[in-house]
């Protein structure tokens, strides 16, 4: 063999293990690749007034996470979830969500719970045309009317209004009939957009509003403003508050002995299970929106599979112990984004988005489906009336013997008990 002829065999040798090496190399990495995970970032309130609510929220997503792991993932990748404690406070929000998207540059967002720490993600999230599933937002997209935004809350179409029409309309089928109502809410997004809805069914109904003031969020003593409602003489008082204005307004009403048909609303806090605990006896008469509870009505496919998982623990994680109003939403929101990068078989945004407008999703809150502002096109809000508690264990918060759906008619398990003052 020439000399020529034996360089070409080395050089040939050489080429053909340079290629075997590239593509074991190649094929060692594609499944580390492939198995990168996809990251959805949030904020979530883990301390503040608003903590108890978020905690709940948590322990409900990393259930759907480890879930979702279990099943494969989405689009073959695992899933991790990305989040920051918001502390409560809608001004930590927009610094969380420029990191989450410039410096973390996770692959999908959600929001945080509640409409105060949804509204200040919007402007960021959209300045990044980034698909934005928000949890328990009343009204968020009602002035930005964002294509990207979809909200997991019962209100439907028209969610001020939605919010309390069933609260009026149960009023107004009372005998006698109310004439008047005072209207009190906190200065913040939330309630301002719960004051909001209950002018507009109030005027529907044909009330004649005696109250009608805001105060500041930072109150402490509510004991002046249920003595000026009060002073008013009102049939009905519709509230718009957040958790601790919450016990702090029915405190104040039992110590000023409220006088009046129908006390509540929208009243935030009154669905967490230490704040029922908390105030016990004090809830009686009290009718309150809600969107879940295990009732009969409501038991929908997944939903007490998952409540069996996320109560075994709840005690561990401490958070709400049965987690009724946080965990079924918490979890079906994430369910919605993960039918959503399926159907669009991508993590293109525009593509998601026009799948999530497009098709009903299935989820253990319910079947649920989008109209153009992202609001549910059916509402389900239900107004629920706390009888008979007594003492202020946990136990009797378990069924529904002590919170009673009175409102609507196709979800209801029991009779109002008119007026507020005999439900007492």
């Amino acid at each position: 063999m020439s000399q020529t002829t034996k360089s070409w065999s080395v050089l040939r040798a050489f080429a053909a293990s340079l290629a075997l090496l590239v593509a074991s190399l190649l094929f060692g990495l594609a499944p580390a690749l492939a198995a990168d995970p996809i990251r959805i970032g949030f904020g979530m309130a883990q301390t503040g007034p608003l903590a108890a609510n978020g905690k709940s929220a948590l322990l409900a997503m990393e259930l759907w996470a480890e879930d979702i792991n279990a099943k494969g993932g989405l689009l073959g990748r695992p899933v991790k979830l990305v989040y920051y404690d918001d502390q409560s406070n809608p001004s930590t929000v927009p610094g969380i969500y420029t990191k989450l998207l410039d410096v973390d540059k996770v692959d999908l967002v959600v929001g945080g719970y509640a409409t105060n720490m949804l509204a200040p993600a919007m402007p960021i999230v959209m300045r990044h045309n980034m698909v934005f599933i928000g949890l328990y937002g009343l009204a968020v997209n009602s002035e930005f009317h964002y294509p990207k935004y979809f909200a997991v809350i019962s209100s439907g179409p028209q969610p001020k209004l939605a919010f309390s029409k069933s609260f009026f309309e149960l009023a107004m089928k009372q005998n006698p009939k109310p004439a008047t109502v005072a209207i009190v809410a906190a200065d913040a997004e939330f309630s301002k957009n719960a004051a909001d809805g209950a002018r507009e069914n109030a005027k529907a109904a044909g009330l004649k509003v005696v109250y009608d003031r805001s105060y500041p969020p930072s109150t402490t003593d509510f004991t002046p403003i249920v003595r000026a409602i009060q002073a008013t003489n009102p049939d009905v008082v519709f509230v718009g508050s957040y958790p601790l204005d919450t016990i702090g307004m029915i405190t104040a009403a039992h110590e000023v002995g409220l006088k009046t048909k129908m006390f509540g609303g929208g009243m935030v806090g009154l669905q967490s299970t230490a704040t029922k605990t908390r105030l016990g006896p004090m809830l009686n008469g009290i009718v309150n929106y809600d969107f879940w509870l295990p009732a009969k009505t409501m038991l929908y496919p997944g939903v007490e599979a998952l409540l069996q998982k996320y109560q075994a623990k709840a005690v561990s994680a401490g958070v709400d112990p049965l987690g009724y109003y946080m965990a079924p939403a918490a979890y079906s929101y994430l369910e919605v984004l993960a039918q959503g990068v399926e159907g669009a078989k991508s993590l293109d945004q525009d593509k998601i988005a026009a799948y999530l407008h497009a098709n009903t999703f299935k989820t253990v809150f319910g079947d649920l489906k989008f109209g153009p502002d992202g609001e549910w096109t059916e509402s389900r809000v239900i107004e629920v009336q706390f009888q008979n508690i007594k003492g202020n264990d946990l136990d009797q918060f378990r069924d529904m013997s002590k919170q009673v759906i009175v409102s609507p008619d196709n979800l209801q398990t029991g009779k109002l008990v008119y007026p507020y003052t005999a439900a007492k």
